[in-house]
């Protein structure tokens, strides 16, 4: 491959690899048009360092950034099972980011691995930077795995249950599985190996076996995958989640998670998990036009809060899993 009329250099501080920077040696080259030069040199990297940013190649529109995306061999996927809001911004697979509230943070997180399907590749395109917060870190799984704490990985490495109630604290089941008919749903919990129950006023719960440790198809590495510190009830603001618990109960929460044999797990153990993320987030601030690929399963991602105008799109490409696993 030719690669003189790009250059790679490092974007994160020193002693971290992520992302690996690309960018136009020539102004005003497209991304479409480099597409065929940088795809073998992108795919590399994304098996190496895990994540690419692309700046400063010129995208139109969102159009644009849908034909970079498609350009690496795999239909773009819907976002189904969803657990946060997202609303399409195409036909062809691109979302919005996930639409919470400005002022929160979103922790880092693989998409999707609070399921037994995930895409491996997921890509970021910044149309609007915000002029104040609104970064997207991100940091290496592989590393989180290995800096997780031996007691925390014994105890969570054979698997997690992931439980959800779905109605008016949370996503409701007909955005969440795109259908109102139940029989659709049902179909696909049978699928998906996730267990259901409708209860009173149309209202219904699941429970999911799934990781919290994957090995990586192709490069064989372990990696830390899954979303505990994101469903368990210490992630809710301490009078939130005391509210909850009095108005619903533990079981009826709109979202928890515990370990394999269904038994509860510590706050404390979740505080030793998110000081692990903390410890190897990567931050960079966005610039209008960037694009961010990551391999899904090697590198985690989050958002930070932020203040005036931000739009971030999405899409997800090759799905993988492990259903039949557990």
């Amino acid at each position: 491959m030719n690669d003189r009329l790009v250059r790679f250099d490092r974007l994160a501080p020193a002693g971290s690899t992520l992302p690996l920077l690309m960018t136009p040696d020539q102004p005003g080259q497209t991304l479409l048009d480099a597409v065929d030069r940088l795809r073998g040199r992108i795919d590399d990297a994304l098996l190496t360092v895990g994540g690419v940013l692309l700046r400063g190649f010129a995208v139109p529109d969102v159009a644009a950034f849908q034909g970079f995306a498609s350009a690496f061999g795999h239909p773009l996927l819907k976002y189904e099972f969803a657990s946060t809001p997202r609303s399409a911004v195409s036909s062809q697979g691109v979302y919005t980011s996930t639409e919470y509230p400005a002022h929160q943070h979103i922790p880092l997180h693989n998409e999707q691995a609070y399921t037994r399907e995930w895409p491996m590749r997921i890509w970021f395109h910044c149309v609007t930077a915000s002029p104040e917060g609104g970064e997207t870190p991100i940091a290496d799984s592989r590393a989180v795995y290995r800096r997780m704490p031996e007691s925390v990985r014994a105890r969570l490495e054979p698997g997690l249950q992931y439980v959800r109630n779905y109605g008016e604290f949370d996503v409701p089941w007909q955005q969440v599985f795109n259908t109102d008919r139940r029989d659709e749903v049902e179909a696909f919990c049978r699928r998906n190996d996730i267990r259901w129950e409708w209860k009173p006023d149309d209202e219904l719960r699941t429970v999911q076996r799934c990781q919290a440790v994957e090995t990586h198809p192709v490069t064989g590495e372990k990696v830390w995958f899954n979303q505990a510190h994101l469903f368990h009830i210490s992630n809710l603001q301490p009078e939130v989640r005391e509210s909850l618990e009095d108005l619903l109960g533990v079981e009826n929460l709109p979202r928890n998670v515990y370990d394999a044999e269904g038994r509860p797990l510590e706050d404390a153990l979740l505080d030793e998990v998110r000081a692990v993320l903390d410890a190897e987030t990567v931050s960079f601030r966005w610039e209008a036009g960037d694009v961010l690929m990551l391999d899904n399963m090697l590198v985690a991602h989050a958002r930070a809060p932020f203040k005036g105008p931000r739009k971030v799109v999405v899409a997800m490409a090759q799905g993988h899993g492990n259903l039949g696993r557990f």
